[in-house]
């Protein structure tokens, strides 16, 4: 049993790095879709049986030899498709149009002049208007195909915006999908409602009953085990998967001493207590510390912590016995990062850690349930399967822990300290309101010391680094304006609570797509 709806957007991924945001846009506005790399997507148009397609942006050009094309199926399926900056360009170099190098690319804000109506801004945009929108482009589309009229400029694209409203084709130069463009959600959502004549009606709750069902026939009577992290990714995927088949499953979590304060004994309370899951508890800290002792590269760190998890778990599964199936909280955006867009899907393990791969001989059948989600759309799912606000809305934290949190050496007491003011940095965060309002916030204990007074004697302790960042979805991330009265306060409460750091400083840098961890 397949969890897509009938209405499905299938989205053809030409390599950009925001075309998760085009998923987003398009199930925030109620219609399931999914993200296939375009040398996929005559499977991709198979399998889905789509009722709309979405042509994603590029960093290639489509001037180059062998840049990559969109299927002819697509367009000869007779289906409504939306090309985006080089979606509208290769739809255009595909149906007859040209496309050329330009000496006026455009990167960044600009703006549109509507020239003509069309479907796709059908009570959004009219004729006569200008609208701002987010370009990112260096081709420009020198000439549209037959059938196309132009509904929108901009000073360096004389074809911001084209249609043939007979197929049911439109292009856009910009990008809808990111903030940047004021009106871009809801021109995705015009074109999958208006446009396309989608209903609109794909939930969570529909989600979880197909899911369920879904579980249920792929494991039968087999049993399954999952590798809990003390996160929500996790959490949610063991809650789903045992309120689908019971005492069938069984959690092991790895304790490795690198967690935030108190959350190990909130694992075991959440799924022992709360749950009455079968859990198996793994005090692994003395193992995972040890082998840490001395080790200062963060990548050797993330491997080192990787491959322990495995061997750990490994060692444990088979105590158990019997188990056929290993499940884990892959999200969709591992599996959109672990997909080139010329094919290749990755083999590395996610339950926990991101790093290594699944050794062959475990010789188990993957369960993922969450893979088909969003980050927030598990956040929305675990409320809908009953788990507590303050678990489901947690702050993420890394498979790794606190040491990628430490940067240098990883030690207990260096741990002891960092956990300590982590503690009372989201206490007072929590204190002032604003946990919701922040994507994610942590302490970080630097590689550095430096010489203060406190009270009438010298100390030769830590700094401590705090940093707050607001997000969407995780790839890029703004700093959060804390007032000064709040960091003093924060400061002054590490620095009187916290023996061993004696300075305390804020991270103001934003950034850019990647990992927001200090590292």
């Amino acid at each position: 049993m397949s969890i897509a709806p009938n209405d499905t957007v299938l989205i053809l991924d030409f390599g950009s790095q925001v075309t998760q945001l085009i998923a987003r846009r398009v199930r925030e506005a109620g219609v399931y879709c999914e993200i296939v790399p375009f040398s996929d997507g005559e499977a991709g148009l198979k399998r889905l049986n789509p009722k709309a397609i979405i042509l994603s942006g590029s960093p290639a050009s489509v001037a180059e030899d062998f840049s990559p094309r969109a299927p002819q199926a697509v367009f000869d399926s007779g289906l409504p498709v939306l090309g985006i900056c080089y979606g509208e360009q290769t739809m255009c170099a595909q149906l007859g149009g040209s496309v050329t190098p330009s000496d006026h690319r455009e990167f960044g804000r600009a703006f549109i002049d509507i020239v003509e109506p069309c479907a796709l801004f059908d009570g959004l945009w009219a004729p006569g208007e200008r609208h701002q929108v987010w370009m990112s482009h260096g081709d420009r589309v020198d000439s549209i195909p037959p059938g196309f009229k132009v509904v929108a400029r901009s000073e360096g694209a004389p074809f911001a915006a084209i249609a043939n409203e007979e197929r049911r084709l439109y292009g856009i130069q910009f990008h809808a999908e990111v903030v940047h463009t004021p009106d871009g959600a809801k021109l995705l959502a015009n074109f999958v409602h208006r446009v396309a004549g989608l209903k609109g009606d794909w939930s969570m709750a529909g989600f979880r009953d197909a899911k369920i069902a879904e579980i249920r026939k792929q494991v039968g009577k087999g049993r399954v085990i999952c590798g809990l992290s003390g996160g929500v990714d996790s959490a949610v995927a063991a809650v789903l998967i045992h309120e689908a088949i019971g005492d069938q499953l069984t959690c092991v979590f790895v304790d490795h001493g690198l967690m935030r304060s108190g959350e190990a004994d909130e694992v075991v309370s959440l799924f022992r207590g709360h749950y009455n899951i079968p859990l198996v508890h793994v005090q692994a800290e003395e193992l995972f510390l040890g082998g840490l002792a001395g080790v200062t590269d963060p990548e050797a760190k993330r491997k080192f912590i990787g491959k322990t998890f495995i061997d750990v778990f490994e060692a444990e599964a088979k105590k158990i016995g019997g188990a056929e199936f290993l499940a884990q909280g892959t999200l969709y955006p591992d599996v959109i990062e672990s997909v080139s867009v010329t094919g290749g899907p990755s083999v590395t393990i996610k339950s926990h850690h991101n790093v290594g791969g699944l050794p062959e001989r475990m010789n188990m059948k993957l369960v993922e349930p969450l893979r088909e989600l969003f980050k927030d759309e598990v956040r929305v799912l675990g409320r809908e399967l009953g788990l507590p606000q303050a678990f489901v809305g947690r702050h993420p934290f890394p498979g790794p822990g606190l040491a990628i949190r430490i940067p240098g050496e990883v030690t207990k007491d260096k741990c002891d300290i960092l956990r300590k003011a982590d503690k009372v940095y989201l206490e007072e965060i929590r204190k002032a309101g604003l946990y919701d309002a922040i994507w994610q916030a942590f302490a970080v204990l630097l590689p550095v010391k430096t010489v203060g007074v406190m009270g009438d004697g010298r100390t030769y302790d830590y700094v401590c680094g705090l940093r707050a960042v607001t997000s969407v979805d995780g790839m890029t991330a703004d700093v959060y304006p804390f007032e000064s009265a709040f960091l003093s306060g924060v400061a002054t409460r590490i620095i009187n609570e916290v023996r061993g750091i004696n300075r305390v400083v804020y991270d103001y840098t934003s950034k850019p797509p990647g990992t927001i961890e200090w590292e």
